[in-house]
């Protein structure tokens, strides 16, 4: 038998596969949440990467990474980042925060696929008295 033959050999499972599991809807991350409020908050006010990272003295790459959930920042990262918009870290948690509540119920719900409703935004206003309901 040759060496070709060995390796075209069938595998033979030693226990049988388990029954197919629907996949449920991962948890939603702490990182994902804060990095789209972020985000959501940067584009509404018009700002550039740049330019929020410049005026929060962050690295511009970090703070993309921030953004897309891909890096846990800190809370002294979080909240130059979120004073660099005119935020509090208060309001950036509470935002992040009610948008795990809606997620979380949106979830839940008989015969959702895990979106959520309206988004929100706070404006430069104030902290937490500006929250509105964006399209």
């Amino acid at each position: 038998m040759s060496i070709r033959a060995t390796n075209q050999a069938d595998v033979i499972p030693l226990r049988p596969l388990p029954a197919a599991v629907p996949a449920r809807p991962r948890e939603p991350l702490w990182r994902d949440l804060v990095g789209e409020v972020l985000r959501r908050e940067r584009q509404a006010q018009g700002r550039t990467l740049k330019d929020v990272a410049e005026a929060a003295r962050i690295s511009m790459p970090y703070l993309s990474e921030v953004e897309r959930g891909l890096k846990e920042a800190s809370s002294e990262v979080l909240a130059a980042a979120a004073q660099a918009l005119g935020l509090s870290l208060a309001d950036v948690l509470a935002l992040a925060g009610e948008r795990l509540i809606s997620l979380t119920a949106a979830r839940s719900r008989p015969g959702s696929m895990g979106a959520a409703g309206g988004r929100r935004s706070v404006n430069s206003s104030g902290p937490m008295g500006g929250v509105l309901l964006a399209a």
